[in-house]
């Protein structure tokens, strides 16, 4: 029961053992390890259904919050009888074969391999009783924190044993207390809804979007709320305990044992060994609480989990608003605040996915009345222009280019440039609205002031942290001893061990590690971040060269056909190449990074997830976005001109961009990483990954070996959970989403349609996210939070640089800015007519240098004089022939200035928009107020009848006492008279 000792606790289940063991079932041999525990039986399936299916301990009452598990080395049938001695009490039993040897029984003879055997199995067994002892050691101590365990090794997961944990009700209380959880009060109160025009507005929307909410309790609008304070033992009349068994959920106990679990340690080992350490040493291979029960089967209870599936992880409800209340309150706030932005950062890609539709339309709607891919694709077109490679490419008509520039003008139009503007705007807008947003459910989950209990939590050190710094302290003890000390041979190795370990502890008190021990750790982490990003500058320039020598080869084809489609060909397998390296280097750099981060030993959690996450972004972002800033900045840039073309090693020309520029080409790089990052890597990786790893656990098992009518008993709860997937925290969910972000806003002026398919993924991402933590996934212990930490300041860093980059890609990857020079400075009549023959200059084809001219020259049917190329270049007959003319200077001073005013401008309107908008909605501005007023009402409400209650007291006793004093002073008096009287008599 909920309330009883371990001790008692302890002695019922014996005493269930002893009454249960006359009846025909098969039981283990019950075995206790220093009166602590014991081996608890495997129930039949009637008994199962009674304590739902490990749900709870054998007793039916106590809940298991929480679970260890640890391997079992199972014997042998050739040698069950010695292996199972030993597991019972192994030490002992060498403790008897050294005492025979002492008496002069020689053992028997073995053979070599008998010897070997021997020897493999005497280090084993040293392992496996080192470990049992670290076990014993530690169960002991989560005993004395008052935790109430039980152990099960019967069970239909083979090699396994489990440790269940339950919480009873004085270690909750004690428990919540230490971590100042808030908990609801009593005291309920109105919270305040809108009048008047906004009441009426608000009841449309909800009878409108009323099939669009999940069928949960928790997702409604409540009327009133509960007070919430955080819990104290000495104030348990302002909360509602009426029913002990509801009010900690099981969120809450599991968050609970694990904080007893990071503060219990084991100090008789070598080092003190916290259950991190413990879990890495495979002291134990798995902590996790477990679920509230199944999700789909005949006659499942209902429960929470049930009901997060049906209704959230579902693909039928892909449509529905998320039960952002019930996942809190199953799986903790840090999860319930991803899921929370994640669902905004949905809803807001709508509109900005309807605005780019829309200005994709606008580009097929007037790509036939576009003056200059009319000019390039008229019949009468005769220009001539220069060839695209050496020797292999000989000369061509600028009409073949007439499908590449209808393409570009689908992405490169006026509009583009409006919805640049746009989607800065947004990513403001969306910036603010998750401000608030955030602040809404901070007050609905009562995390208000957690500013001082999270400013607590960062000080708990993790394991790795403190080895190190014990090992520090122990070299510095060894160091200070002196030579003497050192040379004594100890008499009792375990109680130097034990002494040493102890003044390690002591000495850790004071000892940290500073910068000068993190020096050659940060030294690494420079230098390979560099190698990294030079890896992938390298692999940026391999596919350059692919690109170019590709496209040489494929003009040498004798298909003409092939020779047709050269930069189709070329871009499209260049692009895959990219995005496959992409993928690739994404798993390297995930594991670099943390490791990386792990040989920088951070103190906290929260600074070890803080650098990982930096690192991570740093890389993956390099990685996905070097390629596509390639194309936009520097592509066609680097080229140099006919007769004096910039080559690599000595025989690769730097590649140019089509005559429509390069911002189709930026487009088709940018839509084949994006989807091709969110189909393979973002689902088809996390649904296939994770079940592959369940089916090898599930193999490794050996469960295939049992016999038919093993396999079909249900297994427990907690085994059932032993083979879901580690929750591995959220970095990798955050992480493809702000890459997603980048994609969006980054380079959204050369693809419009980017918000759409984010938005496609996202609906898809938000319910395959809900169905792996709903049913793949172990369930991970509640965190608190109140906000996204760090990712928040990475989402406005990377809305911050959208401006500038898309500032860039309009003023320099497209011909925007060419145009509005040409229409305002050089056109005759202030139209577009003549600008594709003002964007190219004159080569004269003798100019060519020796062995570059083309091997086919009459390929047109005519001999060529004069060819043309897109540059800002004065004529060959002019006195300065091939020279930069004024042209592009005047185009270059626009196209900076342009990048300035964009900037500023755009810079301006998002914190106009940021100034605007109140980071804190009014409403829960007055409910946070109206309830700190409540709550100091309620203590001096408290106070007051606590000083009644004392004066009340006080009167009555002054009153006891005037009522006792009177009697007594009259006694006094009568016997004083008599006296007077007598010795008047007398």
């Amino acid at each position: 029961m909920a309330g009883e000792t371990p001790e008692s606790s302890g002695t019922s289940l014996l005493h269930s053992a002893a009454a249960t063991a006359s009846k025909p079932r098969h039981f283990l041999k019950d075995v206790v390890f220093h009166g602590k525990f014991q081996l608890l039986n495997s129930l039949t399936p009637e008994e199962n259904t009674g304590c739902q299916h490990g749900l709870y301990f054998q007793d039916g009452e106590r809940r298991v919050d929480y679970i260890l598990t640890y391997h079992i080395k199972k014997p042998s049938s050739s040698r069950s009888n010695r292996q199972s001695s030993r597991f019972t009490d192994n030490a002992f039993t060498r403790s008897l074969r050294r005492g025979t040897a002492r008496l002069g029984r020689p053992p028997p003879p073995q053979s070599r391999g008998d010897r070997e055997v021997a020897s493999q199995d005497h280090s084993m067994d040293y392992h496996e009783d080192d470990k049992r002892f670290r076990r014993e050691e530690f169960e002991g101590n989560l005993r004395d924190m008052g935790l109430e365990l039980e152990k099960d090794e019967d069970t239909k997961t083979p090699s396994v044993g489990f440790v269940k944990i339950h919480a009873p009700w004085h270690v909750l209380c004690r428990e919540a207390e230490f971590m100042k959880l808030k908990m609801p009060t009593k005291k309920v109160y109105e919270v305040k809804q809108c009048t008047g025009v906004g009441a009426k507005i608000n009841t449309l929307v909800n009878k409108a979007t009323e099939p669009l909410h999940p069928n949960v309790e928790e997702n409604r609008a409540q009327n009133v709320k509960h007070l919430s304070y955080a819990f104290s033992r000495e104030k348990q009349h302002l909360f509602d305990l009426s029913d002990r068994d509801s009010f900690f959920d099981s969120k809450t106990r599991a968050s609970i044992v694990f904080e007893v679990l990071k503060r219990t340690k084991c100090t008789k080992a070598k080092y003190s060994m916290g259950i991190t350490s413990l879990l890495g040493s495979g002291v134990y291979t798995a902590a996790y609480p477990l679920h509230d029960g199944d999700v789909d089967g005949e006659n499942v209870e209902p429960n929470d989990r049930k009901l997060l599936y049906e209704e959230w992880a579902s693909y039928s409800v892909f449509y529905k608003y998320q039960p952002i209340g019930l996942v809190r309150k199953y799986f903790g706030e840090k999860i319930g605040l991803y899921f929370a932005w994640l669902g905004l950062y949905t809803q807001m890609l709508i509109p900005a996915s309807l605005v780019g539709v829309i200005v994709f339309l606008y580009g097929c709607a007037t790509v036939d009345d576009n003056i200059p891919s009319m000019e390039i694709c008229h019949p009468r077109n005769n220009i001539t222009m220069c060839p695209l490679c050496d020797r292999a490419c000989s000369y061509w008509k600028l009409k073949e280019a007439c499908g590449t520039a209808r393409a570009s003008h689908l992405f490169d139009n006026p509009a583009t440039v409006f919805f640049s503007i746009f989607m800065a705007l947004w990513a403001a807008m969306f910036m603010e609205h998750w401000k608030r947003r955030q602040m809404r459910l901070n007050y609905e989950w009562d995390l208000t002031g957690f500013e001082e209990e999270e400013e607590e939590l960062k000080d708990h050190p993790r394991a790795e942290y403190e080895f190190r710094v014990m090992q520090k302290s122990l070299k510095k003890e060894h160091k200070t001893q002196k030579p003497t000390e050192i040379a004594e041979e100890p008499t009792n190795k375990w109680k130097q061990t034990v002494q040493s370990a102890m003044a390690g502890l002591k000495l850790t008190e004071k000892e940290k590690l500073t910068c000068r021990d993190r020096l050659p750790a940060y030294m690494i982490n420079i230098v390979m971040m560099l190698l990294m990003i030079g890896v992938t500058f390298a692999i940026v320039f391999g596919v350059i060269l692919y690109r170019i020598s590709t496209k040489a080869a494929l003009h040498m084809s004798n298909n003409p056909t092939t020779r047709s489609n050269v930069r189709l060909t070329v871009k499209t397998t260049a692009a895959i190449i990219n995005l496959v390296v992409i993928l690739i280097l994404d798993e390297v750099y995930g594991a670099v990074a943390r490791w990386l981060t792990v040989l920088e030993v951070p103190k906290t959690d929260k600074s070890f997830e803080e650098r990982l996450i930096f690192k991570t972004f740093i890389l993956k972002f390099v990685n996905a976005f070097t390629p596509i800033i390639y194309i936009a900045f520097f592509r066609g840039r680097l080229v140099g001109r006919p007769g004096s073309y910039l080559y690599v090693f000595e025989s690769y020309r730097m590649e140019e961009c089509a005559h429509g520029g390069c911002l189709m080409e930026l487009c088709i790089q940018l839509s084949i990483t994006m989807l091709g990052k969110q189909l393979i890597q973002n689902n088809l990786f996390e649904i296939g990954i994770p079940k592959l790893k369940k089916l090898i656990r599930y193999i490794k098992s050996k469960r295939r070996s049992f016999q038919e009518e093993e396999r079909e008993k249900k297994l427990q709860r907690y085994e059932t959970d032993h083979f879901l997937e580690p929750f591995a925290g959220l970095t990798p969910e955050y992480m493809e989403m702000i890459i997603q972000f980048g994609f969006v806003t980054l380079f959204v002026a050369s693809f419009p349609l980017a918000p759409l398919f984010a938005l496609l993924n996202n609906i898809i991402e938000i319910r395959l996210d809900a169905k792996k933590f709903v049913a793949e996934l172990r369930r991970p212990v509640a965190a608190r939070a109140k906000d996204i930490g760090i990712w928040y300041n990475l989402l406005r860093g990377v809305a911050k640089v959208a401006v500038i980059i898309n500032a860039f890609v309009i003023s320099f990857t497209s011909d925007f800015i060419p145009r509005l020079v040409y229409q305002y400075m050089y056109s005759p009549d202030g139209s577009m007519h003549g600008f594709v023959n003002h964007t190219m200059s004159y080569f004269n084809v003798s100019d060519f240098q020796d062995g570059k001219q083309p091997m086919d020259p009459l390929h047109l049917g005519y001999q060529v004089e004069m060819c043309r190329y897109k540059d800002y270049r004065d004529p060959p007959w002019s006195n300065t022939p091939y020279v930069i003319s004024k042209e592009f200077w005047a185009v270059l001073a626009a196209r900076l200035a342009f990048v300035i005013v964009f900037q500023n401008v755009v810079m301006l309107m998002s914190d106009i928009v940021d100034w605007l908008i109140p980071d804190i909605p009014k409403d829960i501005s007055l409910q946070i107020h109206k309830e700190k007023i409540l709550m100091v009402e309620l203590f001096m409400k408290e106070e007051q009848g606590k000083r009644q209650f004392i004066d009340s007291m006080t009167s009555c006793d002054g009153k006891e006492k005037r009522n006792n004093h009177t009697p007594i002073a009259r006694s006094h008096s009568i016997p004083h008279t008599h006296s007077h009287t007598h010795a008047n008599n007398f």
